[in-house]
């Protein structure tokens, strides 16, 4: 389960992580009252994706008539598909540096992971790609814990004149993690200001696993992940234009490379999952078409558990909804009968991934 920012704030907080002063509002006459008051302030769309402020989503202001201009805008945004509802709206802190602290799950390990760099802000995962030796990592074990000199040493390496406000976050963070069972605790950017280290902005992920042991409801986001978990499939929004209904996380990944192989840029995972019925199909396909940079979908299913009528039969009904190109490729249990079915409706279908990935990215863009 991922949490809006502010949340996430707010359990830091609780913690003696230091976080801007802020609050939620709803509409521009409210951001209109906070800025009125408390001069300088950032507005921030609390959506649960990345990039919000390069979408326009993040924007400061000085002055009521500014705050309510640009929060009237921000909540007539929609970010990946995600409709902005709600803003925080927060007291400005000016960074002087800007570093990233997070804490995750190695796998390969079997424990938690910090990463820390004196380089944070939106560009992070560029400075993962290209100058990979400027994270620092450090494994946490689960029994002992994170050691005082561990954080000690995290904090030196981003920056030794504020050593030990950052080395005091550090630990904090690891509570917060370990007590909220996260997957997830991320702060990007820990910023020095002229007041003090600051966490400019939070991210927490909490294992959906250990949801039944934690103090606070779920809260619904109408986010497109949450909405797929609730009808037990996978889906994971991504940048591009053609959307992805697959069932078999394998089969899915290979889907995605093959439309990349072809020069397309697929907009999402997603796995039904084996079995899946007409209802599911549905479903998904309302799921993957309700975002607005998907311009063409692949359905991809291997029928073993899963029936290719069944499949059939829930694009033929939900078809009339889909204002999108289809392309689809329907092979094992019942294959024949559920071509059939899509035949009549003159879908384009094809005989393997390879195939209907170089038709989809045709379809969708034919100098390709």
């Amino acid at each position: 389960m991922k949490l809006y920012e502010y949340a996430a704030k707010e359990i830091f907080s609780g913690y003696g992580i230091p976080v801007p002063k802020g609050k939620i509002v709803t509409n521009a006459d409210e951001a209109r009252e906070i800025t009125a008051k408390s001069g300088e302030v950032v507005i921030k769309a609390q959506v649960l994706a990345g990039g919000r402020g390069k979408a326009g989503g993040i924007v400061k202001v000085s002055n009521p008539a500014d705050a309510a201009r640009n929060a009237q805008r921000i909540l007539g945004m929609s970010i990946k598909g995600l409709p902005v509802k709600k803003l925080l709206v927060e007291e400005y802190k000016k960074p002087g540096k800007e570093m990233y602290l997070g804490i995750t799950i190695d796998r390969t390990a079997k424990c938690p992971v910090i990463m820390a760099s004196p380089e944070g802000g939106i560009d992070i995962e560029e400075t993962a790609r290209s100058s990979p030796e400027k994270i620092v990592r450090i494994r946490i074990n689960p029994l002992a814990g994170l050691h005082d000199y561990q954080a000690r040493m995290l904090a030196y390496s981003l920056d030794k004149k504020n050593a030990y406000a950052i080395a005091d976050v550090i630990k904090k963070l690891c509570r917060v993690f370990m007590d909220y069972d996260c997957t997830l605790a991320e702060i990007n950017p820990l910023a020095e200001t002229g007041d003090g280290i600051f966490a400019l902005d939070a991210k927490m992920v909490i294992d959906d696993s250990a949801l039944f042991r934690q103090d606070f409801k779920e809260e619904d986001t109408g986010s497109l992940e949450e909405l797929a978990n609730k009808n037990g499939m996978s889906y994971v929004g991504l940048e591009g234009d053609i959307g992805c209904i697959v069932n078999g996380a394998g089969l899915a990944m290979a889907t995605l490379d093959m439309i990349t192989y072809y020069g397309g840029k697929p907009a999402n995972f997603m796995d039904v999952r084996a079995g899946a019925n007409a209802q599911q199909i549905k479903t998904a396909l309302g799921i993957v078409s309700s975002s607005r940079n998907v311009k063409a979908i692949i359905i991809n299913i291997f029928g073993g558990i899963t029936r290719c009528d069944e499949v059939a039969r829930g694009i033929v009904e939900v078809m009339p909804e889909i204002k999108l190109p289809l392309v689809i490729r329907l092979t094992g249990t019942n294959e024949d009968e559920g071509r059939r079915m899509l035949e009549k409706r003159g879908i384009i279908l094809a005989l393997s991934t390879e195939e209907a990935a170089a038709a989809v990215v045709k379809l969708e863009h034919p100098d390709r």
